[in-house]
């Protein structure tokens, strides 16, 4: 015997006794007639012969080898006598795709020549083999849903359409006896695609393909049994028939063997129930085995064999039902085949087994019970409960040759009738009542009995298939539970170490190759494995903190922040808050030393990984690079791909692990930790979980961090590992299978809406009412479909329990954040996805789960919402956050917060310190910083209390369809009084940040609302051409959005001079004056742009434009009167007269432009209509942007309907119409008393500068003159005369003298 791997095994061909010194009682062999009758009974001959043991020939081990050899020859054909339906074929054997000369386009084949992945559109490839007679077919696994063109190629061809999904398996029919071909999908005929197709000398037909890029499939040419074979077609490949009789006798001795006990006593052979048998060490049954086992051993290597021998053989052992612990058979067999077979051939084995249990998993049709699906989960549970082979799969085959996730994902059907729905949910059920704004309620009170019946059957349907798909899921999450075992450590480095490293390669994978679609893992998958892994961890975790009741459970579970600097964890390239890792140990490695007691080696700051450092070595002596070679030549395929022609030459990324140089610092001094980096796959137990002063993973735990024990270390980095991949793709999943819900949504409102014509439709219009029927329908049968689909969505995706799983992760991400806040500077260390992933994750919660779950069932669920908002709020503006893109997210994550009632109401929950310094954040001066987002906030924060200032959507757009009702612009409004306390308080008391902040404001607004009087005038000449009817749609969108700007702005102005009117109007205040002054030109502007007859706006928008549906008049001009009521009618005495000599004293003031507002004609177009100074009619400063346009032609009021906020009684209340009544008979009374006192003034004393107002500031040392108004502006941003560009030092009030 020999020892390999330390279990016993008998070499190969060796087992026949030598002499009768070798004979029983020295052996234990039983006696020579008890061993001929047991070999006879487990090697029975085919042959007819004598059945009487005393007639039969007695047979021992020496002649075991020699009549085992002859049953096997028994029933072969001879090669001259095989079938010769198997001509009519030409090419080599076996059959693969033609990866040489029989393609186009650019395509990614795997290693085996079968499987292909698109990489251009639109590339095609065929098989090496043709047919030209006969009756063929094969077999194609389709692995993604989308564009592909499937058949034998020929000259010119059309294709069949179908609809397939990822899972499905497509046979390829082709009768060239009768000219046919035939398409199956899963088993079932779609009919004849082709018929009288050509044959005859010189023609043949190659398996081909076509396929968009990104798309993939698999090819079965007959390499492995063809899942739904059809009667009377061959497949391309022959299959090995001499092979599969030897294996299936083979197999039939092992069962013999299990089934035959030996009774040595009684020298008798016992039929016994081969479900107990044990491998006890009987040397009678184990030198029969190893016989069989020498030549069933070979066989096994081969994957057909595997999959129809050896696979249906042990799934035949679990078909009784029950437990996987039930059936110990499957853990004795794979103890046998270690003992029995070469290490190489077990190895292949297993491989091979785990391939075609994942391909029969993956395209097993759907079934009602699943029942597929749980029989291969169970086979897989029962080979991985094995622990030497759980461990060989682990570490070559999981995550290096396969896709495991598949196992771990339950595909959607596309077909409702296959799946079995119709039996599981014979109801269907959809909303039925929508509000004005299309939205479903929740729960109506109309709701009929009838409907209140289907609903709650509907639901039933629905918790049955929840059920069902709840077992697969607890045989999912077993398997993880199996490889996250962590006490498996007789024959090695434990289960979950393993299962770490290769966790932690499959994120690089994915994360280093967002620009390689094709090689990327599904997110589909993605989603499925991220709950199933969510499970097993906290159940593992639960698990060791039950045994430890002092330790964190896993509900406040979060990932501590030594993680993300001690270099334990490799986070690739992904980017850190504070910028480039590389950066940060540089900028940052003294507080790693002070707070942290780690010290990062020089060289560590040089290079990216060094290897052999030494504790003691600090001189700085040349060393060399880690992993030199790896960093030069081709980072890996990833580990479920395998394609030739893939070629990327990415460097080796894995800066990972980091092993101790000392021992844990003691409880006196701290000492510093010097560490050096290790690759993944190098680091040990030790290094993960720590032991005898060693801290692991939390090495280097600041002095902020709590000294909380944690039981199992190891399950922390795999709890990073799902935080990166809800980050990678699961979000972005989770957002597109909502398409389900929205298509149910809008079908449901179609069939609605075609009902209550029907209802309205006249019994002449037969015609009519015949189409609307056949409407109705189409709409019916099509919502009894998709509510079948979604109750499967909701079941696998949307379910309370993957709710809580998200809730759970967004937890993790806040715990996170705010542990790592705490550690100040050490911050910038920690990894952004943490913070999109509490972004995204609460948005899914948001958005995703519901109406099919409520947020509000969450536990603590304010209170997690408080602790959000807390977040948002003091890192929007955080200046250790310095990546761009992260602080867009945040402002805009912060924006979309203030416009739900719940989430506002959490923002408004916060302590009161952060709530000041968020809203002294949100007013920093809007130049060179992103501002639209910060505008928007302070909107949302007013919204609902300005003028007319209380709708959701915009008057002109309630008949037209939302977008997305969901969406945050859509939302009823919900003001935040108290915020706009905060705001009112640092405006008033601030004086500096408030003049800063509204001329930034008014900076802002003369600037996007002169970008959008320039694009509409671009527009208008644009439309006006006959030889071009179209306008550019970017330039549509940029024009809506400059206009959008301008409304959102002035609205930002109405809040601050309602809220703190005297920034304007208190002229003690240095910048007061001059504010009032800008706002009063830049109102008059747009209300002359706005409300002129017949000008610009009013073609553009009665253009109605697609993207320009914003556009009107109503909200920019509510926006205006809002601002002028407050300052005009709801101020004391001095400040309405400040406001109003302002506004009148403005040279571009237009009465009628007031008198617009209420729909009322000018008085006059001559000059009288507004003020005039000096006795000249008014005008505006030079320049396109302010020039007023040209007064409206006598008659030409009468001849069209005005805008009036009259005509909106839902919008403004008569208390604001009378307020805009009041405001303008105060401006009419005051610009007549204007005009009247106002003595004519040469034009030597108006300003040289504005020619609108009189001389009235003279400037220190030069003693130039200008009026307050124009020096005031230019002194904003420059400190040189006008005239003479000598310094200005200071300003005096000028008088002419008498």
């Amino acid at each position: 015997m020999s020892t390999k791997g330390g279990v016993t095994a008998l070499p190969r061909r060796n087992y026949r006794l030598a002499s009768d010194m070798d004979k029983p009682r020295s052996t234990g062999i039983v006696n020579e007639k008890l061993l001929s009758d047991y070999l006879h009974h487990v090697f029975p001959s085919t042959k007819p012969g004598p059945t009487v043991a005393s007639l039969r020939k007695p047979l021992g081990f020496q002649d075991l080898s020699s009549h085992l050899e002859k049953l096997l020859s028994e029933g072969e054909t001879p090669a001259e006598l095989k079938d010769p339906s198997a001509e009519g074929r030409l090419g080599p054997q076996p059959v693969v795709l033609d990866h040489t000369s029989g393609f186009e386009g650019l395509l990614f084949v795997d290693d085996d020549l079968l499987g292909v992945i698109g990489h251009s559109n639109f590339s095609s490839i065929r098989a090496t083999t043709c047919v030209f007679q006969g009756k063929w077919a094969y077999e194609v696994l389709i692995s993604s849903q989308g564009l592909m063109q499937i058949g034998w190629c020929t000259l010119s061809c059309r294709f069949n359409q179908e609809s397939w999904a990822a899972g499905d398996i497509v046979s390829c029919l082709i009768d060239l006896d009768e000219g046919t071909i035939t398409f199956c999908l899963n088993g079932q005929s779609l009919g004849t695609a082709f018929s009288s197709i050509k044959t005859g000398p010189g023609v043949a037909y190659f398996p081909a393909i076509s396929l968009s890029f990104k798309e993939s499939v698999a090819f079965n040419f007959g390499s492995r049994p063809l899942r739904y074979p059809a009667d009377g077609y061959l497949p391309l490949q022959d299959p090995p028939t001499a092979d599969l009789l030897k294996a299936h006798r083979l197999l039939g001795y092992i069962k013999n063997v299990l089934s035959t006990s030996i009774d040595a006593q009684e020298e008798k052979l016992l039929e016994k129930d081969s479900a107990v048998w044990r491998l006890q060490g009987d040397p009678t049954v184990l030198i029969t085995l190893a016989h069989i086992f020498n030549v069933f051993a070979p066989l096994m290597c081969k994957v057909y064999l595997v999959e129809d021998v050896l696979m249906n053989f042990l799934l035949g052992i679990l078909e009784g039902g029950g437990s996987v612990d039930e059936h110990p058979l499957i853990q004795q067999l794979l103890d046998l085949f270690w003992l029995l077979m070469e290490d190489h051939e077990v190895n292949e084995c297993l491989k091979q087994l785990m391939m075609s249990l994942l391909r029969a998993y993956r395209f097993s049709p759907i079934i009602p019970d699943l029942g597929f699906q749980i029989h291969y989960l169970r086979l897989t549970t029962a080979i991985l409960r094995h622990e030497k082979s759980r461990k060989y799969l682990l570490n070559n085959v999981l995550f290096d040759v396969l896709r495991s996730v598949v196992f771990f994902y339950i595909k959607t059907p596309l077909r409702v009738k296959e799946a079995g729905l119709e039996e599981l949910i014979p109801t269907t059920w959809w909303p039925t009542h929508f509000d004005k704004e299309g939205k479903d309620e929740r729960e109506p009170k109309d709701e009929s009995s009838d409907e209140r019946l289907r609903r709650r059957a509907y639901e039933r349907g629905c918790q049955r298939l929840k059920k069902r798909i709840e077992v697969v899921e607890d045989l999912q999450v077993q398997i993880l539970r199996l490889l996250l075992n962590n006490k498996d450590k007789n024959t090695g480095e434990a289960s979950r170490y393993i299962f770490l490293n290769k966790f932690r390669k499959f994120l690089q994978e994915n994360a280093s190759n967002r620009g390689h679609p094709t090689a990327l893992c599904p997110p589909e998958y993605m989603v499925c494995f991220l709950h199933r892994l969510i499970t097993a961890v906290r159940s593992s975790w639960d698990e060791g903190s039950r045994k430890s009741p002092s330790s964190l459970s896993s509900e406040d579970a979060y990932v501590p922040p030594q993680l993300f600097y001690n270099g334990k964890v490799d986070y690739f390239d992904l980017q850190r808050l504070g910028g480039l890792l590389s950066h940060l140990k540089k900028t940052l490695k003294d507080d790693l030393a002070t707070k942290a007691n780690i010290v990062i080696d020089p060289a560590e700051i040089q290079a990216t990984s060094m290897d052999d450092l030494d504790e003691d070595e600090e001189s700085g002596a040349t060393q060399r690079p880690f992993g030199a070679a790896a960093m030069g030549g081709a980072l890996a395929r990833p580990s479920w791909l395998s394609s030739p022609t893939l070629g990327r030459a990415n460097r080796f990324l894995s800066t990972a692990a980091v092993s101790l140089m000392t021992p844990r610092r003691p409880l006196s001094q701290p000492e510093k930790v010097k560490v050096r980096t290790l690759a993944v796959e190098q680091r040990t137990e030790e290094d993960i979980e720590g032991s005898h002063g060693n801290d692991g993973l939390l090495l280097g735990r600041p002095q902020e961090e709590p000294d909380q024990p944690i039981t199992d270390k190891s399950l922390l980095e795999i709890i990073d590992g799902i935080v990166m991949m809800y980050n990678l793709s699961v979000h972005q999943q989770l957002g597109k299978m909502v398409v389900v819900a929205d298509e149910v949504h809008e079908y449901a409102v179609a069939l609605k809406d075609t009902e209550e014509k029907i209802d309205r439709c006249p019994a002449r219009r037969a015609d009519i009412l015949d189409e609307l029927q056949k409407s109705q329908k189409v709409f019916a049968e099509k919502l009894n479909h998709l509510s079948r689909r979604l109750a499967w969505i909701n079941a696998t995706i949307y379910s309370k329990e993957k709710m809580l799983d998200v809730y759970w992760l967004l937890c993790v991400c806040i715990r996170t954040i705010e542990h790592a806040d705490n550690t100040a500077l050490l911050f910038a260390f920690t990894p952004e996805f943490y913070l999109s992933v509490a972004m995204n994750a609460y948005s899914a919660l948001k958005n995703y789960f519901s109406p099919a779950n409520s947020m509000d069932e969450l536990p603590g669920y304010e209170e997690t919402l408080t602790q959000l908002a807390a977040i948002l709020a003091k890192h929007f503006a955080d200046p250790r956050i310095v990546g761009t893109d992260i602080k867009d997210s945040l402002m805009q994550a912060l924006a979309s917060y203030v416009c739900y009632p719940q989430s506002l109401r959490a923002v408004e929950r916060i302590p009161e310190e952060q709530r000041v310094a968020m809203m002294r954040n949100l007013l920093a001066p809007y130049e060179q910083r992103p501002w639209a987002q910060t505008n928007w906030i302070l909107v949302r924060l007013w919204r609902g209390c300005g003028f007319g200032y209380r709708y959701t959507r915009l008057p002109h757009l309630l008949k037209t369809k939302p977008e997305d009702a969901n969406l945050p612009s859509l939302q009823k409004p919900c003001p935040s009084l108290l915020l706009q306390r905060h705001m009112a308080e640092l405006l008033s008391m601030d004086k500096d940040m408030a003049a800063s902040f509204l001329n930034s404001v008014l900076n802002q607004l003369n600037w996007a609302f002169s970008e959008f009087i320039g694009m509409i005038q671009e527009i208008q000449q644009a439309a006006e051409r006959p030889e071009r009817n179209f306008v550019d749609t970017r330039q549509l969108k940029v024009c809506a959005t400059c206009f959008d700007l301008s409304v959102s702005l002035l609205r930002v102005l109405e809040m601050t001079v309602t809220l703190v009117p005297e920034i304007f109007l208190d002229w003690t205040r240095p910048s007061a004056e001059l504010l009032l002054r800008r706002l009063a030109q830049l109102l008059n502007q747009v209300l002359n742009r706005v409300t002129a007859e017949k000008n610009l706006f009013d073609r553009v928008v009665n253009l109605r434009l697609p993207g320009l549906e914003s556009v009107d008049h109503y909200p920019i001009l509510v926006a205006v009167t809002g601002i002028l009521v407050r300052i005009l009618v709801d101020g004391d005495k001095q400040g309405t007269s400040r406001a109003s000599s302002v506004l009148l004293s403005d040279p571009c003031f237009q009465l009628h432009s007031i008198q617009h507002l209420l729909g009322e004609p000018a008085e006059s177009t001559g000059p009288s209509a507004g003020p005039t100074v000096a006795g000249r009619p008014a005008a505006g400063p030079p320049g396109p942007s302010v020039a007023p346009p040209a007064p409206p032609a006598a008659g030409s009021a009468s001849e069209r309907k005005h805008f009036s906020l009259h005509a909106y009684t839902d919008y403004i209340s008569l208390e604001e119409k009378q307020k805009v009544e009041e405001m303008l008979e105060f401006l009419t009374e005051e610009s007549k008393q204007a005009a009247a006192s106002t003595a004519p003034t040469s034009e030597e004393d108006l300003c040289p500068i504005c020619y609108a107002h009189s001389i009235s500031a003279v400037f220190r040392p030069c003693s130039h003159k200008s009026c307050k108004a124009c020096i005031n502006q230019h002194l904003m941003n420059n400190k040189d005369c006008f005239f003479c560009k000598a310094t200005i030092t200071g300003v005096e009030d000028y008088s002419k003298p008498s």
